[in-house]
């Protein structure tokens, strides 16, 4: 019993860390936005949209979220992958698993468990594609919207502040699938056994933090 209980505990304790940062990060965004590099590069978006809006650079614009979306479409692509590999080590949970448990001195054992973390990391990967497959969508409608001349007598709404707020909201969904595939780190540990799980989970939430933050501008 107490193997089990280690894994479902790891799982549990490692989820609520990441989950407890990235709602820490959240607030930091909106409380002081110039200290986190979100914050900033939101900044950027808006002021790059609208300048691009004035001064008409229709290349630049369709150039730019070209590369977003070429750059999610990738990632979106990977995680299909990944996903149908993990299914491939299901087939074969029998063969592989008792490789994995070399060094999970404190798991569980049982194949039940490890199918159980397949499963999980499966889910994982499919949070990324949704979170990719939904900054494409954002792209491509700001693809639009971004060429719509501010000083039209028809704008049907379109305002610099409008793109903005959708192409702000298209690189967040990429934000939240590249998370997805950092906490997908502490995922495959997990396969070797809760402890490694837990370690890594630390580990990255301390890269991410260094990551995530830069000193604040006034």
């Amino acid at each position: 019993m107490w193997p089990y209980v280690f894994d479902i505990l790891s799982f549990i304790v490692s989820t609520a860390i990441m989950f407890a940062y990235r709602t820490w990060l959240m607030n930091r965004v909106r409380q002081r936005p110039t200290s986190t590099v979100m914050g900033t590069n939101s900044l950027a978006r808006t002021a790059w949209v609208e300048r691009i809006m004035q001064e008409g650079r229709d290349i630049l614009a369709i150039q730019t979220l070209r590369n977003s979306t070429m750059a999610a479409t990738l990632m979106a692509s990977t995680a299909v992958l990944l996903i149908m590999g993990i299914l491939n080590m299901l087939a074969n949970a029998d063969k592989i698993g008792p490789t994995l448990h070399v060094l999970n001195s404190w798991g569980s054992r049982e194949p039940g468990m490890w199918i159980f973390k397949l499963l999980v990391l499966i889910v994982n990967f499919f949070i990324a594609f949704f979170s990719y497959s939904l900054a494409v969508r954002g792209y491509n409608h700001v693809g639009y919207l971004i060429n719509v001349p501010p000083n039209a007598p028809e704008r049907h709404g379109v305002t610099p502040e409008i793109v903005a707020h959708h192409l702000n909201r298209a690189s967040d969904y990429n934000s939240l699938g590249m998370r997805t595939y950092y906490f997908s780190v502490p995922l495959v540990l997990w396969l070797f056994g809760p402890q490694w799980m837990l370690a890594s989970t630390f580990i990255l939430i301390a890269v991410l933090y260094r990551l995530d933050h830069q000193p604040a501008m006034d």
